[in-house]
């Protein structure tokens, strides 16, 4: 019985995050569209371009390699299998043991290098320079990623993030410590910037001297977009999923039950849907950072959670 709901608990995680993905996006593009004045496309409108570009012809650039061609798959299959890791619904999964921070940050960074040399791969200027951008952004938002959520481990005593999330949810002024909130507001920066979010990257422009993902995957074209730009879509889901998971753990569930999965599963997608609106609305009254200045933006959430880690560990030592 145990062991049904922890496999339902892996297969819901990934059919939400890759069922929901597209309609996350909508549903902020929809909250921006409302904020500044306009009707919007709707919420189903990421599902019907990909189905418009899934009825198109592959198209490959001549000179290309194998880097160009297998990145979309790579990019998505790498981010649904740390959807299956990371503790989205429940913490008791058979695959909780193989949830450690490491390999979720490496498997979110392999499919920011296989983006970087698809860039490169095309030969043109416009994907070396996204490659190159994307690339010293990920420099600095990886570290980020991993100093954050490291400071959430020292008190657990273990980087596997399953067990984070549980001791988070039986102690919950692990959170409101000082060390919690310089955490939440580095990770919160780092995610931004992984996801290709404003003030960091603008998604919806092509503008040479701001693009950074876009510069990348210029060169795609039918069902290869589709699946970079779903790829994308899941990466932003599941971010915002371990951002929910480890500061607002409430509700996931902690024990094999049906019941408690439910309920996971209403909560998870209630807490997208906030988070989702909440950063549409911002990016409504938010101006995009200048490309030279997003190395010192990136760089003070790095020092945010260098702090998070010495603060947790002094606190910790304390205690």
């Amino acid at each position: 019985m145990s062991a049904a709901v922890g496999y339902a608990a892996v297969a819901g995680q990934v059919v939400v995050v890759g069922a929901g993905a597209p309609l996350l996006t909508g549903w902020m593009r929809q909250v921006r569209a409302r904020l500044e004045g306009r009707a919007g496309a709707g919420v189903l409108q990421p599902w019907r371009d990909a189905r418009k570009l899934l009825r198109k012809e592959p198209i490959t650039p001549v000179g290309t390699g194998p880097a160009f061609r297998a990145a979309p798959a790579l990019l998505v299959a790498t981010t649904v299998v740390a959807a299956a890791l990371v503790p989205l619904l429940s913490t008791d999964t058979p695959v909780s043991s193989h949830a450690d921070l490491i390999v979720v940050v490496a498997l979110i960074a392999l499919g920011t290098l296989a983006l970087a040399l698809a860039g490169l791969d095309t030969g043109t200027a416009f994907g070396g320079m996204g490659a190159s951008r994307e690339m010293t952004v990920a420099a600095l938002v990886e570290p980020t990623i991993l100093l954050s959520v490291f400071a959430l481990s020292i008190p657990a005593g273990t980087t596997n993030i399953p067990a984070i999330v549980s001791g988070a949810v039986d102690e919950p002024a692990r959170l409101a410590s000082p060390a919690g909130l310089l955490a939440t507001a580095a990770l919160s920066v780092a995610v931004l910037a992984e996801t290709g979010r404003l003030p960091v990257d603008n998604p919806s422009t092509h503008l040479e001297l701001t693009m950074i993902h876009e510069a990348m995957v210029l060169e795609y074209a039918g069902p290869d977009l589709a699946l970079v730009e779903l790829g994308s879509q899941l990466r932003l889901t599941l971010l915002l999923g371990l951002l929910s998971s480890l500061f607002v753990p409430w509700g996931i569930a902690t024990s094999a039950s049906w019941a408690g999965l439910a309920v996971a599963l209403v909560l998870f997608a209630a807490k997208l849907v906030l988070l989702g609106a909440v950063l549409a609305a911002a990016e409504v009254f938010w101006a995009k950072v200048r490309l030279f200045r997003v190395p010192e933006l990136l760089a003070g959430s790095f020092l945010l959670a260098v702090l998070a880690v010495a603060t947790s560990y002094f606190l910790s030592g304390a205690s």
